[in-house]
């Protein structure tokens, strides 16, 4: 779909008479198959998401009629945004779902921590036990939220930093849309029951069709935009995002081929069996968190803390080092997931080699990011934002850290499968991710409402350490939980029979499992305080007119 306004040119009456007819052909069959597919579903679940696939395409043809109405009686596309012909619409709108999102998961996310110290919180039934609300919030925080964050500030940094309007004219909004579907459809698949059972890649094969489709969409918006920008340098966040991109399309389309049941049925079977398919999936779900979790939010860092410090990024050369080292090298580390399995030996040993190996790219953007702050430390006193943006790379030099020690063989053979891992996860989820995302969020809000700051910066520090205490609460809880339990499990008599049974595990771990809960209601409480701070901003006076400062232009 060609961008009218990247040429200066307006569409002529008859490209958009044709454009229209495609786009209406398109979502009438696809309203027409999910109707069939809601009649005559093979099960329940299949029934739900035929209907939902209904809903979401009528409601995108009642949007494309409203756009396509519009755009017949005034030629030039809407939606400019501003005098440079940007699109902030789209990013004003994945901003608001950026923080219902966040909210959304870490709400889920306190609930099963309640229901791992109180089990009668599971209430009984099925559709609200931990089991299926465990992968609600994964997903919820890892691809609403985060997915939500990354496709957001991607469509804001590389129009800013290509000095040029995003490509297409719906194509990103269905992307954007067809995303939050991908989301709606995964969850009520949880709740449901529809699951493939792999770790980040739970959805059913039918949701895999559409993400693939959806995310190909993606990618050429964003070459698009590339493509046709008007500065000539290209930018280091945006090779981050490409990577990022570019590799979780190939991720996802190898760890999900599988075949259904029938195409009437929400079950499929996996095209790999045995140590084959768990290499394949921790193959996949490792460079998720490599590149969903990692290079994706790697570029955030790259654009948001050098404008929202004034500072050129501190060495252009070790971005470039950073960012090709990091690719090449992340992709090889999954199997160290696979210690004391069947996977040969040596499969193992390159996972955990490769591992280790990452400290060096993972610590150099950890540092590049740090010290773009040279000659401006005295704003981490005045600027909360960037504090916790800058906080936020400490974590991830912290977790970084961390990983490649628990790739270990010997350290692995104590903190694999106990809750030492899960606070590895979640001090690089809550802490990197969670914390930068904040910061971008903090950013664009005055940016694209036209305000002339926050709301209150004084909520932002109240966000910040009320958040960093529950962070510190729950990965503490979890490290000495993990490791309690790693040594309780290995602890043998005198006659060689185990000392404690699992049950007395469970119960030595039920005061670190309230410690966690309130660490985990703190870090909700935080991004109520953000939501609360953000509405305040969006709602208050506009600032004078002032045009946006350039992109920040590294340091030789």
């Amino acid at each position: 779909m060609s961008d009218a306004s990247s040429s200066g040119r307006t569409p002529s009456h008859s490209n958009i008479l044709m454009r229209a007819i495609l786009v209406y052909a398109l979502l009438g069959a696809g309203l027409v198959v999910a109707l069939y597919v809601a009649s005559n579903a093979a099960d329940f679940a299949m029934r739900v998401h035929g209907g939902i696939f209904a809903l979401a395409a009528l409601a995108a043809l009642i949007a494309v009629t409203r756009r396509y109405g519009s755009a017949f009686q005034q030629p030039a596309l809407a939606g400019t945004g501003d005098d440079r012909g940007y699109n902030f619409a789209i990013v004003k709108v994945g901003t608001v779902l950026s923080v219902f999102w966040g909210i959304v998961g870490f709400l889920v996310g306190v609930v099963i921590a309640a229901q791992l110290a109180f089990p009668e919180l599971n209430l009984g039934l099925p559709w609200t036990t931990f089991g299926r609300l465990r992968p609600l919030h994964t997903s919820a925080v890892i691809f609403a939220f985060g997915g939500t964050v990354l496709i957001t500030t991607s469509f804001y940094v590389v129009q800013r930093t290509c000095q040029t309007r995003l490509f297409g004219d719906i194509l990103p909004w269905f992307v954007f849309w067809g995303y939050q579907l991908v989301i709606l459809i995964a969850a009520t698949g949880y709740l449901l029951g529809a699951t493939q059972s792999r770790e980040y890649a739970e959805p059913e094969w039918y949701t895999d069709i559409w993400l693939t489709i959806v995310w190909v969409g993606y990618l050429v918006t964003f070459l698009g935009t590339i493509w046709k920008r008007k500065e000539p340098h290209i930018y280091v966040a945006n090779w981050f995002y490409l990577a990022f991109i570019v590799t979780i399309a190939m991720l996802h389309i190898v760890n999900n081929l599988a075949v259904p049941v029938s195409l009437m049925s929400s079950k499929s079977y996996s095209l790999f069996a045995g140590v084959q398919d768990a290499l394949t999936q921790w193959w996949y779900a490792h460079n998720a968190v490599g590149f969903f979790l990692t290079a994706g939010f790697l570029a955030i860092m790259y654009y948001f803390i050098p404008k929202r410090a004034e500072r050129p990024v501190y060495s252009y050369r070790l971005s470039i080092v950073h960012f090709w080292s990091l690719i090449f090298i992340y992709i090889w580390a999954g199997p160290h997931h696979l210690h004391y399995t069947a996977l040969p030996q040596w499969a193992q040993t390159l996972g955990m080699t490769f591992s280790v190996m990452l400290w060096m790219p993972s610590w150099g953007g950890a540092i590049n990011g740090v010290m773009t702050l040279s000659g401006a430390w005295d704003k981490l006193r005045t600027d909360p934002v960037l504090r916790m943006m800058v906080v936020s790379v400490a974590f991830y030099a912290m977790s970084t850290f961390e990983g490649p020690v628990m790739s270990v063989r010997a350290v692995n053979a104590l903190s694999h499968y106990t809750d030492w891992t899960i606070g590895h996860v979640h001090s690089g989820a809550l802490g990197w991710v969670g914390f930068v995302s904040f910061g971008a969020l903090y950013c664009l809000v005055p940016w694209l409402w036209g305000k002339k700051q926050l709301y209150s910066n004084r909520l932002v520090e109240v966000h910040f350490w009320v958040a960093t205490i529950g962070i510190v609460l729950y990965i503490t809880s979890m490290w000495v939980a993990g490791i309690m339990q790693g040594l309780m499990w290995r602890a043998y008599n005198e006659l060689g029979f185990l000392s404690f049974s699992f049950i007395e595990t469970v119960e030595a771990m039920e005061p670190f499992y309230l410690i966690r809960l309130a660490g985990g209601v703190l870090y909700l409480l935080g991004a109520f305080i953000m939501a609360y701070n953000l509405w305040m901003t969006a709602r208050g006076p506009s600032a004078a007119p002032n045009p946006m400062r350039a992109i920040p232009q590294a340091a030789e």
